[in-house]
């Protein structure tokens, strides 16, 4: 069978699994575990410690209301050719959208249709407030024609790093949600080329306000003891801020530790070091004196010396979404490597709780992204076209996202001389994403350095043949736990897939049997690297099929 069939036939397995489901037993987490001969054991010994297991990550709760399996459905205030939006592709349509979409936000959120047509856009999609969704007709009926890039719209974005590369290669799109007065500052900061930082307390790290100090607690609990509980209110969502000491054991714990990480020189990382310290946004579901109970487990300890505290952030966009629509660039040569102009499509920044529903994005740089997101969902999304330089990117503390269902197809002309292809992202400290029931017909399990970690990419099918980047002052390729599972790669590449021999306290388990070329990695860390690989060259055939789906069936405590 010819590579093509085996991906056609991987899109009508991945559709069915998303119907069918893993059949599990709900009840405890050892009820949940599949029987069988071929159930896998290290999927038993999960289910025994999962939110303490060294290798395997806990990303039970990844996506949009803790991994709900549907969309909120907020009611219809607005129709954007009652603003005057043509779907003949006759005028600009990007006034007329963004005028429904600000007045659906201004009056407390709802949904903004765009029916059936084309239309050109000749400016950015803004969704800007919480709880407002931009609903197609579907990704086959409703067209988004964008004719200009960001360097056009907005300017020049450099690297706050320096040189002579474009950020728009990792950062805005086309449809942008963020929060108004973030993505306000973001675009004003780079009119007047102050390269901002992306995250999620503003252009500048010192844009927080401290609310409480958290006391000693370890990675997987659910509740933390706080000093002062008096300005944390229930539901609401707070950024935990945990620094580094001077011996950069943070970053050794979210490496594994052991001698490797000990050993390894963290003082010359000057790009790993600008991301510290770390910070990750949860929502909180309960106040009890001084007790605090959050809707996903601690993805790290929190200890004394590394001075951990919960702040204030940017207050994000949450409960908004974009459904049922293609965004379609005006086709363009793709620019040379980190040269981008911003021909990008859909991406998340400081958004929770957020989500984007079948999506087609053609012929764009860089295609669906999430910076400083969280807690979002990416469903049945489709890269198509010209070719893309990152189809998907992650990056500046994102984390607990899911994409799923996902398609990534084969470009549709040659690359150009000097141009990149990487594939699903992940970088700059961002863990406990989820990519899920997938399908690539190129690129690659691309991680840009920068010290990711406890990640799953689980029941993909791909064409192995795309690079990964990042450069050496990002530090290592992986941290601890990241997971490959159930992973069949059509043309025998083991790079970047294959992970037991370079991710420390990693698993890569049903994977095709692959071999070494084109790229092979180093590992970051000496000595033993405490992987696992279960089995090998026999994708399809491991139980649970789909890491993810098996942890949501989990009742965990």
């Amino acid at each position: 069978m010819s590579r093509r069939a085996l991906l056609a036939s991987a899109v009508a397995v991945a559709a069915a699994g998303a119907a069918t489901g893993l059949g599990l037993a709900s009840g405890s987490a050892a009820a949940a575990a599949p029987r069988g001969p071929r159930a896998s054991p290290l999927w038993r010994e999960f289910t025994e410690s999962p939110l303490t297991h060294p290798q395997i990550p806990y990303v039970g709760r990844a996506g949009q209301r803790a991994g709900a399996t549907r969309f909120p459905r907020p009611r219809v205030v607005a129709d954007v050719r009652a603003y005057g939006a043509k779907g003949d592709g006759s005028a600009d349509a990007a006034p007329a959208i963004n005028r429904a979409l600000a007045e659906a936000g201004r009056r407390g959120g709802g949904t903004v249709l765009v029916p059936a047509g084309t239309y050109r856009v000749d400016d950015i999609i803004r969704i800007s407030h919480s709880d407002v969704v931009l609903r197609g007709a579907g990704s086959g009926r409703t067209k988004l024609y964008a004719t200009k890039n960001l360097t056009e719209l907005i300017g020049p974005y450099g690297s706050r790093f320096g040189g002579d590369k474009s950020s728009w290669s990792w950062a805005g799109g086309l449809i942008w949600l963020a929060p108004e007065a973030r993505l306000n500052s973001l675009i004003e900061s780079i009119k007047a080329k102050k390269w901002p930082l992306e995250g999620w307390t503003g252009n500048e790290r010192t844009e927080f306000e401290p609310l409480t100090a958290v006391a000693p607690a370890r990675r997987g609990d659910l509740t933390v003891t706080v000093d002062d509980a008096s300005r944390i209110e229930r539901g609401q969502i707070v950024l935990f801020r945990v620094a580094d000491d001077a011996g950069n054991t943070l970053l050794e714990h979210m490496s594994g530790g052991g001698p490797g990480t000990e050993a390894y020189d963290w003082s010359d990382k000057s790009k790993l070091l600008s991301y510290v310290p770390y910070e990750w946004p949860v929502r909180v579901t309960s106040v009890r004196g001084r007790e605090l109970t959050l809707e996903r487990p601690l993805p790290v300890d929190i200890r004394p010396e590394w001075n951990t505290m919960i702040t204030t952030l940017v207050t994000p966009l949450t409960g908004s979404g974009v459904e049922g629509l293609t965004l379609e660039a005006v086709e363009t040569p793709q620019s040379a490597h980190l040269l981008d102009k911003g021909h990008n499509g859909v991406t998340f920044q400081c958004a929770y709780d957020c989500w984007a529903d079948d999506i087609t994005v053609r012929h764009c740089d860089n295609s669906f992204g999430l910076v400083a997101a969280s807690a979002c969902t990416l469903r049945r999304t489709r890269v198509e076209g010209r070719g893309s330089h990152h189809p998907y990117f992650c990056r500046e503390a994102s984390h607990d996202n899911l994409v799923e269902d996902f398609f990534i197809g084969a470009r549709t002309v040659p690359a150009p001389a000097g141009t990149q292809l990487h594939g699903i992202n992940v970088e700059g400290l961002s863990s406990h994403n989820v990519w899920s029931r997938g399908v690539m017909e190129m690129g690659t399990f691309d991680t840009h350095r920068g010290l990711p970690f406890a990640n799953l990419r689980t029941e993909i099918t791909l064409d192995n043949n795309g690079t990964h980047g990042g450069d050496a002052s990002a530090g290592p390729l992986y941290g601890a736990r990241f997971t490959h599972w159930n992973v069949t790669v059509l043309n025998e590449r083991a790079g970047l897939v294959r992970i037991d021999g370079i991710a420390p306290y990693s698993v890569t388990a049903g994977i095709s049997e692959v071999r070494e070329f084109g790229q092979i990695d180093v590992p970051d860390f000496k000595g033993e690297l405490n992987a696992r690989l279960e089995a090998y060259g026999r994708p399809g055939e491991l139980r649970p099929g789909n890491l993810y789906e098996a942890q949501r069936a989990l009742k965990v405590r």
